[in-house]
């Protein structure tokens, strides 16, 4: 099993956009082969900062998903908004 750690900065006045598109990609990932669960946490001492945790079965299973057309399109667009890009952080269990 994998944690893949999904940390973004987006600033208050397009919080809600966020939240919008991040919810697309959850309903989305929902249904993936591999995807065991998924939350996200806003940072309490940084405004601003979020942080997606999933977890899947494998990194097969992940990087299906996270090479897949449809995450694609909701990734661009979140990255539009925020003007910068994503960052992936993997982590398997020991």
């Amino acid at each position: 099993m994998i944690r893949v750690h999904i940390k973004r900065k987006v600033p208050q006045a397009k919080e809600e956009d966020l939240k919008l598109l991040i919810n697309q990609l959850r309903a989305m990932t929902m249904s993936q082969p591999g995807y065991i669960t998924g939350e996200t946490l806003k940072r309490v001492d940084k405004p601003g900062e979020n942080l997606v945790v999933a977890k899947w079965q494998s990194l097969r299973s992940w990087n299906n998903w996270f090479q897949s057309k449809q995450r694609s399109e909701i990734q661009d667009k979140i990255d539009q908004l925020l003007g910068k890009k994503t960052q992936y952080e993997i982590y398997e269990y020991d």
